[in-house]
Protein backbone atom coordinates (compact mmCIF):
# COMPACT_ATOMS: atom_id res chain seq x y z
CA UNK A 1 0.00 0.00 0.00
CA UNK A 2 1.02 3.34 -0.73
CA UNK A 3 2.44 5.32 1.72
CA UNK A 4 1.40 9.07 2.23
CA UNK A 5 4.07 11.68 2.03
CA UNK A 6 2.24 15.35 2.72
CA UNK A 7 4.09 18.29 0.63
CA UNK A 8 3.77 21.46 3.12
CA UNK A 9 4.76 23.89 0.94
CA UNK A 10 1.36 25.40 0.73
CA UNK A 11 1.49 26.10 4.55
CA UNK A 12 4.76 28.08 4.18
CA UNK A 13 3.09 30.02 1.33
CA UNK A 14 0.30 31.16 3.86
CA UNK A 15 3.05 32.08 5.95
CA UNK A 16 5.53 34.15 4.32
CA UNK A 17 3.03 36.43 2.40
CA UNK A 18 2.00 37.93 5.82
CA UNK A 19 5.24 37.63 7.46
CA UNK A 20 6.17 36.24 11.37
CA UNK A 21 5.03 32.63 12.05
CA UNK A 22 1.29 31.78 11.28
CA UNK A 23 1.25 29.30 10.55
CA UNK A 24 3.80 27.47 12.12
CA UNK A 25 5.58 25.47 9.76
CA UNK A 26 7.06 22.94 12.14
CA UNK A 27 4.25 22.47 14.23
CA UNK A 28 1.77 22.24 11.41
CA UNK A 29 4.01 19.42 10.02
CA UNK A 30 4.42 17.67 13.56
CA UNK A 31 0.97 18.15 13.53
CA UNK A 32 0.22 15.94 10.16
CA UNK A 33 2.45 13.48 11.20
CA UNK A 34 0.54 12.56 14.61
CA UNK A 35 -2.76 12.32 12.28
CA UNK A 36 -0.79 9.60 10.78
CA UNK A 37 0.68 10.69 7.13
CA UNK A 38 3.85 8.62 6.58
CA UNK A 39 5.92 11.56 5.30
CA UNK A 40 6.78 15.10 4.91
CA UNK A 41 7.65 16.23 1.66
CA UNK A 42 9.58 19.69 0.97
CA UNK A 43 10.13 21.73 -2.25
CA UNK A 44 12.77 24.20 -1.40
CA UNK A 45 12.99 26.71 -4.72
CA UNK A 46 15.76 29.30 -4.91
CA UNK A 47 13.70 32.41 -3.90
CA UNK A 48 12.08 30.72 -1.00
CA UNK A 49 8.77 31.54 -1.66
CA UNK A 50 7.50 28.92 0.36
CA UNK A 51 9.75 26.65 1.93
CA UNK A 52 12.76 28.12 3.04
CA UNK A 53 16.12 26.34 3.43
CA UNK A 54 16.56 26.82 7.78
CA UNK A 55 13.09 25.60 7.44
CA UNK A 56 14.31 22.24 5.85
CA UNK A 57 17.32 22.43 8.19
CA UNK A 58 14.90 22.94 11.31
CA UNK A 59 12.45 20.01 10.31
CA UNK A 60 15.47 17.77 9.62
CA UNK A 61 15.42 16.40 13.47
CA UNK A 62 11.83 17.12 13.42
CA UNK A 63 10.90 14.81 11.32
CA UNK A 64 10.17 11.14 12.82
CA UNK A 65 8.43 9.49 9.83
CA UNK A 66 10.26 10.14 6.38
CA UNK A 67 11.33 13.07 4.91
CA UNK A 68 11.37 13.90 1.37
CA UNK A 69 13.20 16.60 -0.48
CA UNK A 70 12.36 17.26 -4.02
CA UNK A 71 13.54 20.31 -6.38
CA UNK A 72 16.40 20.89 -9.44
CA UNK A 73 19.22 19.71 -8.04
CA UNK A 74 21.30 22.80 -8.51
CA UNK A 75 24.68 23.76 -6.69
CA UNK A 76 22.73 24.89 -3.80
CA UNK A 77 20.22 22.46 -2.92
CA UNK A 78 22.65 19.58 -3.37
CA UNK A 79 24.65 21.41 -0.73
CA UNK A 80 21.15 21.59 1.42
CA UNK A 81 20.28 18.01 0.56
CA UNK A 82 24.24 16.79 1.58
CA UNK A 83 24.26 18.54 4.71
CA UNK A 84 20.28 17.86 5.99
CA UNK A 85 20.37 13.90 4.27
CA UNK A 86 16.68 13.49 4.17
CA UNK A 87 15.58 9.38 3.83
CA UNK A 88 14.59 10.94 0.19
CA UNK A 89 15.44 13.71 -2.90
CA UNK A 90 13.01 13.38 -5.63
CA UNK A 91 15.08 15.15 -8.45
CA UNK A 92 12.94 17.90 -10.27
CA UNK A 93 13.70 19.57 -13.54
CA UNK A 94 11.55 22.63 -12.51
CA UNK A 95 13.13 26.49 -13.76
CA UNK A 96 13.84 28.40 -11.23
CA UNK A 97 10.80 30.92 -11.89
CA UNK A 98 8.27 28.08 -12.19
CA UNK A 99 4.76 28.52 -10.57
CA UNK A 100 4.91 24.72 -9.71
CA UNK A 101 6.66 21.67 -11.76
CA UNK A 102 4.94 21.01 -15.10
CA UNK A 103 7.54 18.60 -16.89
CA UNK A 104 9.71 15.24 -15.67
CA UNK A 105 13.02 14.88 -16.87
CA UNK A 106 14.03 13.30 -20.40
CA UNK A 107 16.35 10.92 -18.51
CA UNK A 108 17.59 9.66 -21.87
CA UNK A 109 18.97 13.62 -22.77
CA UNK A 110 20.43 14.08 -19.12
CA UNK A 111 21.55 10.33 -18.19
CA UNK A 112 24.90 11.81 -17.55
CA UNK A 113 23.99 14.46 -15.23
CA UNK A 114 21.49 12.45 -13.44
CA UNK A 115 23.94 9.37 -12.86
CA UNK A 116 26.22 11.67 -11.74
CA UNK A 117 23.34 12.88 -9.14
CA UNK A 118 22.34 9.70 -8.10
CA UNK A 119 25.46 8.41 -7.51
CA UNK A 120 26.21 12.02 -5.23
CA UNK A 121 23.04 11.06 -2.95
CA UNK A 122 23.56 7.61 -2.92
CA UNK A 123 27.24 7.90 -1.56
CA UNK A 124 25.28 9.83 1.33
CA UNK A 125 23.03 6.93 1.93
CA UNK A 126 20.14 8.98 0.33
CA UNK A 127 17.48 7.09 -1.70
CA UNK A 128 16.84 8.77 -5.12
CA UNK A 129 14.14 9.29 -7.18
CA UNK A 130 14.15 11.07 -10.27
CA UNK A 131 10.65 12.59 -11.78
CA UNK A 132 9.19 11.58 -15.05
CA UNK A 133 6.22 12.15 -17.32
CA UNK A 134 4.47 9.12 -18.02
CA UNK A 135 6.53 6.97 -20.17
CA UNK A 136 8.67 3.61 -20.23
CA UNK A 137 11.48 4.91 -22.15
CA UNK A 138 12.11 7.75 -19.00
CA UNK A 139 11.68 4.77 -16.22
CA UNK A 140 13.78 2.64 -17.86
CA UNK A 141 16.45 5.92 -18.46
CA UNK A 142 16.38 6.80 -14.52
CA UNK A 143 16.70 2.77 -14.03
CA UNK A 144 20.07 3.56 -16.11
CA UNK A 145 20.96 6.49 -14.22
CA UNK A 146 20.85 4.89 -11.28
CA UNK A 147 17.95 5.80 -9.62
CA UNK A 148 16.08 3.61 -6.33
CA UNK A 149 12.72 4.82 -7.85
CA UNK A 150 11.18 7.28 -10.42
CA UNK A 151 8.10 9.87 -9.51
CA UNK A 152 5.27 9.58 -12.06
CA UNK A 153 4.19 13.38 -12.77
CA UNK A 154 0.72 13.11 -12.53
CA UNK A 155 -0.79 16.47 -13.38
CA UNK A 156 -2.26 14.78 -16.90
CA UNK A 157 -3.92 12.39 -15.22
CA UNK A 158 -5.33 14.30 -12.91
CA UNK A 159 -6.64 16.52 -16.29
CA UNK A 160 -8.29 13.36 -17.62
CA UNK A 161 -9.60 11.69 -14.86
CA UNK A 162 -13.05 13.13 -15.34
CA UNK A 163 -13.89 12.59 -19.10
CA UNK A 164 -12.18 8.81 -18.55
CA UNK A 165 -10.29 7.37 -15.61
CA UNK A 166 -9.01 4.09 -17.84
CA UNK A 167 -7.77 6.19 -20.35
CA UNK A 168 -5.98 8.78 -18.33
CA UNK A 169 -3.99 6.24 -16.44
CA UNK A 170 -3.41 4.12 -18.95
CA UNK A 171 -0.05 5.76 -19.88
CA UNK A 172 0.53 5.58 -16.52
CA UNK A 173 0.12 1.89 -15.86
CA UNK A 174 2.48 1.26 -19.08
CA UNK A 175 4.97 3.36 -17.47
CA UNK A 176 4.74 1.80 -13.88
CA UNK A 177 5.30 -1.78 -15.52
CA UNK A 178 8.61 -0.43 -17.11
CA UNK A 179 9.73 1.31 -13.85
CA UNK A 180 9.01 -2.57 -11.92
CA UNK A 181 10.32 -4.81 -14.53
CA UNK A 182 13.23 -2.26 -13.90
CA UNK A 183 13.60 -3.02 -10.52
CA UNK A 184 12.49 0.72 -9.72
CA UNK A 185 10.25 1.58 -6.59
CA UNK A 186 7.42 4.20 -7.84
CA UNK A 187 6.10 7.40 -6.21
CA UNK A 188 3.68 9.49 -7.42
CA UNK A 189 2.51 13.05 -7.04
CA UNK A 190 1.40 16.15 -8.69
CA UNK A 191 -3.03 17.15 -8.67
CA UNK A 192 -3.65 14.02 -7.26
CA UNK A 193 -6.66 14.87 -5.12
CA UNK A 194 -9.35 12.58 -3.21
CA UNK A 195 -11.30 12.64 -6.58
CA UNK A 196 -8.55 10.35 -8.05
CA UNK A 197 -6.10 9.28 -5.89
CA UNK A 198 -7.92 5.95 -4.97
CA UNK A 199 -8.24 4.69 -8.47
CA UNK A 200 -5.00 5.49 -9.31
CA UNK A 201 -3.87 3.39 -6.21
CA UNK A 202 -6.05 0.45 -6.90
CA UNK A 203 -5.21 0.40 -10.56
CA UNK A 204 -1.21 0.35 -9.41
CA UNK A 205 -0.97 -1.05 -6.04
CA UNK A 206 2.29 -1.39 -5.88
CA UNK A 207 2.81 2.23 -5.73
CA UNK A 208 5.35 2.75 -2.91
CA UNK A 209 4.56 6.62 -2.03
CA UNK A 210 2.20 9.34 -3.05
CA UNK A 211 3.21 13.26 -2.00
CA UNK A 212 0.48 15.47 -2.06
CA UNK A 213 0.41 19.01 -1.17
CA UNK A 214 -1.65 21.47 -3.16
CA UNK A 215 -5.16 19.77 -3.01
CA UNK A 216 -4.57 18.48 0.96
CA UNK A 217 -4.53 21.91 1.95
CA UNK A 218 -7.29 23.28 -0.36
CA UNK A 219 -9.47 20.26 1.47
CA UNK A 220 -8.17 20.72 4.72
CA UNK A 221 -9.55 24.54 4.72
CA UNK A 222 -13.15 23.12 4.76
CA UNK A 223 -12.27 19.91 6.29
CA UNK A 224 -9.75 20.24 9.26
CA UNK A 225 -6.37 19.54 8.36
CA UNK A 226 -6.58 15.92 10.81
CA UNK A 227 -9.72 15.08 9.00
CA UNK A 228 -8.58 15.98 6.05
CA UNK A 229 -4.93 13.39 6.36
CA UNK A 230 -7.12 10.62 7.67
CA UNK A 231 -9.37 10.75 4.38
CA UNK A 232 -6.34 10.88 2.29
CA UNK A 233 -4.55 7.90 3.53
CA UNK A 234 -8.10 6.12 3.04
CA UNK A 235 -7.85 7.09 -0.23
CA UNK A 236 -3.86 6.49 -0.36
CA UNK A 237 -4.90 2.74 0.60
CA UNK A 238 -7.14 2.53 -2.32
CA UNK A 239 -10.13 2.77 -0.56
CA UNK A 240 -13.45 4.93 -1.18
CA UNK A 241 -13.79 8.09 0.45
CA UNK A 242 -16.90 9.54 1.27
CA UNK A 243 -17.29 13.25 2.36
Amino acid sequence: MAHLSVNINKIATIRNARGGNLPDVLKAAMDIESFGAEGITVHPRPDERHIRYADVRDLRPLVKTEFNIEGNPIPSFRTLVLEVRPDQVTLVPDASDAITSNAGWDTIANKDFLTDMCKEFKARGIRTSIFIGPDPRQAEGAAACGADRVELYTAAYAALFKDGPEAAIAPYLAAAKAARECGLGLNAGHDLSLENLAYFIRTIPWTDEVSIGHALICDALYMGLERTVSLYLKASKGEKVVI
